[in-house]
């Protein structure tokens, strides 16, 4: 490919209220994140931030927000999340309102209590303990498949959840 990577707004185009910025580079003014008083910081990385990590985010953060503190990023982040993945969570009852693809750089420099990396490929050296979830990629594949790869990661994050639950002294 040729060409610069960073996405630029469209000559003449307004910026929408209330709608993150585009691009990677408009985000390095962000301070790191603060952890989360009672709640275990987890972050989600696929490739894209598109799919898979974005419905991590959205399991945990409607079953898991009273331990895990979630967010989600991508290796080489999408421009937005996959229409398809809306309506896969949408069935499932959780909504992403206000989920973007972002990239893993800038959130590199913030601790995280645990990494999940369903990319299949390495991480940038980032600051907490790394586990790897074989998730397969749905983007681009039939229906069925998406329904699968939510079904699967829907049951890692809900173990994730009992797990985070019992090391914070909140299971019953």
């Amino acid at each position: 490919m040729r060409g610069s990577s960073r996405l630029r707004a469209r000559p003449g185009a307004t910026a929408v209220p209330g709608a993150p910025p585009s691009g990677t580079m408009l985000y390095h003014h962000l301070p790191p994140s603060k952890p989360v008083a009672g709640k275990k910081r987890v972050l989600f990385v696929c490739i894209g931030n598109s799919c898979r990590s974005q419905m991590a985010e959205g399991f945990a953060r409607k079953y898991g927000n009273d331990c895990i503190a979630a967010q989600s990023a991508g290796l080489s982040p999408a421009s937005i999340v996959q229409d398809d993945t809306h309506r896969t969570m949408l069935a499932r009852g959780v909504v992403l309102e206000g989920q973007f693809p972002k990239g893993v750089e800038l959130l590199a420099r913030d601790p995280f209590d645990l990494i999940v990396n369903m990319s299949g490929f390495a991480l940038p050296k980032m600051s907490g303990p790394i586990v790897e979830w074989k998730v397969r990629d749905p983007i681009g594949l039939s229906e069925e498949v998406y329904e699968a790869v939510a079904d699967q990661i829907e049951r890692h994050v809900m173990r994730l959840i009992l797990e985070m639950r019992t090391a914070l002294g909140l299971a019953r």
